[in-house]
């Protein structure tokens, strides 16, 4: 049944959270019902949401870019909201953050047990650590995935996926990177208001849905350690020699180990198998081939170090998401509106 009066939605915040999640999960909601109305008639339609800044004081903070925050309501002093959202936390992956955000963790269990829906933009991590996940499905940032399988091993985490609902109910909503939390929030809209307002604001807000996911943005190359130094020195050797033809054997020779200790030791190194690890290299270059160039496929597949295009293809579908061609025509008419925009700008300066 959907609502009708303007229901509670507390944005929380903190010195850790983006300002641009917090701000635009609060423009969003604040738009609900109103601004369509606004734009084709010159009067405000009714609100449909009533958003708030929650956080552990009501004092006024500064984000870690920079930018300050002046909350509407302290925890101990907000009556349960009908949604909660939990914008990104912003440590380094795999930084531990027991400990550190406790009244915050407290808070979203108490807004749980009373019946909240909790929505995390980039966020999850908080949910995990409120032990709100385990058993369930989830997403976060694609930067911040693998830590949080290993930090909180009951959670099922879903890399590839920009939305996934779960939890009692499907009471816990969390979202991908980056502005993925505009999907969080035309969802929450569409779910509490119905789909057509949801449409609205994003033809207000011109917001183009992820229906890709977040793998097509995802860097597949992020495994990085700095405690085996004879796994170190191999990998920066093949990140200079991706295209060898027998690369793993060319890293076992470089390593100087045998063959299956520096297997054993390279795995737990990086948490990537020796081909894996030149898979990620071998693609994250032919992104860049196929973002920058008019290479044929099979071009790029075989200067990454790829001879069967065919296997070439079927191994970019199912890394990053994409087709290489369907990849091309996203990344690399993203790459030309930018030179085009600036070439403009030029001209008229």
């Amino acid at each position: 049944m959907l609502r009708s009066e303007p229901l509670t939605v507390a944005v929380v915040a903190g010195p850790d959270t983006a300002a641009s999640t917090v701000f635009g999960l609060y423009d969003l909601f604040a738009s609900a019902g109103r601004d369509w109305d606004l734009l084709l008639t010159g009067r405000a339609g009714a609100p449909r949401a009533r958003p708030l800044i929650v956080a552990s004081s009501i004092e006024p903070f500064v984000t870690s870019n920079g930018v300050w925050i002046r909350p509407d309501r302290a925890f101990r002093y907000c009556d349960t909201p009908e949604v909660v959202c939990v914008p990104d936390v912003i440590v380094a992956p795999g930084e531990p953050i027991e400990g550190r955000f406790g009244d915050t963790v407290a808070w979203l269990r108490q807004c749980y047990d009373a019946g909240a829906t909790l929505a995390s933009a980039s966020g999850a991590l908080l949910l995990a650590e409120a032990g709100l996940l385990d058993g369930c499905e989830a997403t976060t940032h694609w930067a911040y995935c693998d830590n949080m399988r290993r930090s909180y091993p009951r959670v099922i985490v879903h890399p590839a996926r920009c939305l996934v609902a779960s939890g009692d109910g499907q009471r816990i909503v969390t979202s991908g990177g980056g502005t993925s939390y505009l999907d969080l929030g035309l969802f929450l809209v569409a779910r509490l208001f119905g789909q057509d307002e949801a449409v609205r604001l994003a033809r207000i807000y011109l917001i183009d849905w992820h229906s890709v996911g977040q793998l097509p943005f995802s860097s597949l190359a992020r495994s990085r350690q700095a405690v085996d130094r004879r796994v170190a020195a191999v990998q920066e050797w093949i990140a200079e020699n991706y295209a060898h033809p027998a690369p793993v054997a060319a890293m076992v020779e470089h390593s100087t180990l045998p063959e299956r200790s520096f297997k054993r030791r390279f795995t737990h190194a990086t948490g990537l198998t020796p081909l894996e690890y030149v898979h990620t290299l071998r693609l994250e270059e032919a992104k860049q081939l196929l973002e920058t160039t008019d290479f044929a496929i099979d071009v790029v597949a075989n200067e990454v170090g790829y001879e069967d295009g065919s296997f070439f293809r079927r191994l970019f579908r199912r890394k990053v998401g994409l087709s290489p061609h369907a990849y091309r025509l996203r990344f690399s008419a993203f790459r030309r509106a930018l030179a085009n925009a600036h070439d403009s700008a030029s001209d008229r300066a």
